[in-house]
């Protein structure tokens, strides 16, 4: 057994090295790969957060600087109407 373990002593060391960083560690490549995921995940999430930001900014700025697209933004997404007017919502049911 002796001559086993000098002759293989360095691989032997290196391997449970490889097997203590793999699986023990505190930061081992499980969580290592884990992580990267999540961190593409949130940067995607990101990127899709920050295009809809400057979507609603640019809504917004429509809204607000011109009358007749406050009226037009309120009927059609609140259904909003005058006195005097009746309103009428079709309800189209959704293809499968």
């Amino acid at each position: 057994m002796k001559k086993i373990w000098q002759k293989y002593r360095f691989w032997l060391i290196g391997a449970s090295i490889a097997v203590w960083m793999i699986i023990f560690d505190s930061n081992n490549f499980i969580d290592l790969i884990q992580l990267r995921a999540e961190i593409r995940n949130l940067t995607e999430k990101r990127t899709y957060y920050i295009t809809e930001i400057a979507k609603a900014k640019k809504e917004q700025m429509e809204l607000f600087t011109d009358k007749k697209n406050l009226e037009k933004f309120a009927r059609e997404k609140y259904f909003m109407k005058k006195d005097n007017e009746d309103l009428f919502i079709f309800l189209y049911p959704e293809k499968k």
